[in-house]
């Protein structure tokens, strides 16, 4: 997977706010910056006859353009990866609740929004990776990860990347605040080394030696398995995997998704957009193109990813982890986890 460079904030977009915006368009707001993208944005052109305008940025600068923007702004549609942003876009007011008979009978209840201003379109499971020469016995839920006899083995991103705040606010929806207390500091306890780097980086650690366990989301080992990355393809055949907590609750999940702007000059477009995401050729883009589990039940799967294997994923309302979100955050302040 490569990623493309993000088009500048200032000059993506042709039209401006309070410009008349021409028939037939739909505008993207989008930090999703994957190269096979493009093959979903061409498709529902030459399905529908609407044409794809696009933004990109992260996350947050988007939410704050459409808070600046107000009710002259452009964007129709906001995509991003992972619960707790589109959590943040909710919270900001950014997004409008809609319905869409075609996205409640496609999209799981547990990927929606409870107010149903955001579905998700794609997911990723955040399990566990660990060194197969080293780890005789690797941990098999995520509470294992907090045992002390994996002490000075655990290599895990830092409490500021969103894919560990959702999965300890998991923890939390799951368990409650105290336990999910207990975990984070038995984690913090057991790491090899300070978090760094992205969740690639975790998997290197395994290859190097320098970790003998290590948390990241599939997407980024079934890459290395599709595709050439530096410090994982050639050494892959060291790390093994755990889907996490296959007895109880299933493994955790995040996921990719979008909504509806609240001032979407284009609204009608814009929902026709978000159910274009769900179609059985647009799951198969997000899977092919980037090794991801489609949202879609029975919808076409990568080989990359269906290499993982089979497991139980955990069908917790995402809508429900992201009110927790919050509470994740002060724990991981409160434990040290840097």
């Amino acid at each position: 997977m490569t990623r493309r460079t993000a088009v500048p904030l200032a000059i993506a977009l042709v039209a401006t706010a309070g410009t008349a915006l021409a028939e037939g368009d739909v505008n993207l707001y989008s930090s999703r910056h994957y190269d096979t993208d493009e093959q979903l944005y061409q498709e529902f052109t030459e399905q529908t006859g609407i044409t794809v305008n696009r933004i990109e940025g992260k996350a947050d600068e988007l939410v704050a353009r459409m808070q600046a923007e107000g009710r002259n702004s452009p964007a129709d549609v906001f995509i991003t990866v992972d619960t707790s942003r589109l959590e943040r876009a909710k919270d900001a007011g950014v997004l409008q609740s809609i319905d869409s008979e075609v996205l409640e009978a496609a999209i799981p209840a547990h990927l929606q929004d409870s107010d149903n201003q955001w579905f998700g379109f794609s997911q990723r499971s955040r399990i566990i990776f660990f060194d197969k020469a080293t780890v005789t016995e690797p941990p098999a839920t995520y509470a294992d990860l907090a045992d002390p006899k994996y002490k000075g083995l655990v290599c895990i991103r830092s409490s500021t990347n969103t894919y560990n705040q959702t999965l300890l606010a998991s923890i939390v929806t799951h368990e409650g605040e105290e336990a999910a207390r207990a975990w984070a500091q038995g984690v913090v306890d057991n790491m090899a080394r300070e978090p760094q780097g992205g969740d690639t980086d975790q998997l290197r650690g395994i290859v190097s030696g320098e970790c003998g366990i290590a948390v990241s989301n599939t997407y980024y080992f079934a890459r290395a398995i599709r595709t050439e990355v530096d410090g994982v393809s050639a050494e892959r055949e060291k790390i093994g995997w755990v889907f996490p907590n296959q007895d109880t609750t299933g493994a955790h999940m995040n996921l990719s998704g979008g909504g509806v702007a609240v001032n979407a000059p284009n609204r009608e477009n814009a929902i026709k957009f978000l159910e274009y995401l769900a179609s059985p050729s647009a799951q198969k883009y997000f899977s092919a193109g980037n090794d991801e589990y489609p949202a879609v039940a029975d919808a076409e799967m990568a080989p990359s990813i269906a290499s993982l294997g089979d497991f139980k994923a955990d069908e917790v309302s995402l809508s429900d982890v992201a009110k927790n979100i919050p509470t994740a955050q002060k724990i991981f302040d409160q434990v040290g986890w840097k």
